[in-house]
């Protein structure tokens, strides 16, 4: 099958569009979607200046989404003085595993001359995940553990660096299955959270002196056509699940999700399309009177709903081991 704009092989077929494309034109497709995404979402603030620049900070775990991300963007504002990036990578402790995903990390960010700093479990928290991982002490996923004390190092470097926004690397699949999830979970919470974390444009409604405001420009486009990218453009992308990962509930929703989208095509862009809009209904709710007073956690310092929070409860039973 040719390539609906020009005469070449087609390389991917996308069922929710019906576009056959080529290598090229896949290329700028998913290129013209994340700068879509970012124009949208009022990343770049139109007062910016290179007096006053904007300062991202990109979460880059060196698996395909974050190092596409972090490629797209650099190849859309390394020469816009009103923009700064800097690459943020977290070494969670799991042996042979992080070690070669920094690789990736390391090789890609020498390719781009991007600002690069990483940040270990074991010097921040004093844990590794090998070890929780074997001690266990709240009888959970490891990933739960995991991505608690990842998104805390996340927000607090940001700060740290004194940055405009926090970008990752989600996908279309990974919003879907997270929208599906909290549905199917009645968690009404983390509906309103999506918007206020992760939803643009940034505006005075999502403006917050506590947390440093979240973007995922590649939240339009497929994990298929993210990967296919990544081995197009021969970026050094880390592709191997971890060892420790064991969302059973997560994987359920996946293969759900594919089966969905392999029968009715656009039900991912769907799912999002209706739960942004309840999520941005959701939020407008809770920060009323039902929304919760932030504090800061007495052990850390960093805004919670609770005296302490997670990520403090999780480590202090950690080292009660």
């Amino acid at each position: 099958m040719d390539c609906d704009k020009c005469d070449r092989e087609a390389v991917h077929h996308a069922a929710y569009s019906g576009a056959h494309l080529c290598g090229t034109h896949l290329r700028e497709s998913v290129e013209k979607r994340v700068r879509r995404r970012v124009r949208e979402d009022g990343l770049l603030p139109r007062d910016a200046t290179p007096e006053d620049p904007e300062r991202w900070v990109i979460g880059l775990s060196g698996g395909k989404d974050s190092v596409v991300l972090t490629r797209i963007l650099d190849e859309t504002f390394a020469e816009d003085p009103r923009v700064e990036m800097i690459a943020l990578s977290i070494h969670e402790g799991i042996e042979g595993y992080r070690d070669e995903s920094l690789a990736a990390c390391e090789e890609l960010v020498e390719r781009l001359d991007v600002r690069h700093e990483t940040v270990t479990y074991e010097e921040e928290l004093g844990v590794r995940m090998d070890d929780v991982v074997q001690d266990d002490p709240e009888d959970m996923a490891a990933c739960a553990y995991c991505g608690v004390f990842r998104r805390d190092l996340l927000e607090e470097y940001a700060a740290e660096f004194d940055a405009d926004k926090l970008l990752t690397g989600h996908n279309l699949d990974d919003e879907a299955q997270t929208a599906l999830m909290n549905f199917l979970e009645g968690d009404v919470t983390q509906v309103a959270k999506h918007f206020d974390a992760s939803l643009g444009p940034f505006d005075e409604r999502r403006e917050s002196e506590h947390f440093v405001p979240r973007a995922k420009p590649l939240r339009d486009v497929p994990e298929k056509e993210v990967a296919l990218y990544a081995h197009l453009r021969d970026l050094p992308a880390h592709i191997t699940e971890c060892p420790h990962s064991s969302e059973a509930y997560r994987g359920e929703i996946r293969e759900l999700l594919l089966k969905l989208e392999e029968n009715h095509p656009g039900t991912r862009h769907s799912i999002m399309a209706g739960y942004e809009e309840l999520s941005g209904l959701v939020a407008e709710e809770y920060r009323g009177e039902g929304g919760a007073d932030l504090s800061e956690c007495e052990r850390c310092g960093s805004t919670t709903v609770r005296d302490v929070c997670r990520k403090c409860r999780l480590v202090e039973a950690v080292e009660a081991v």
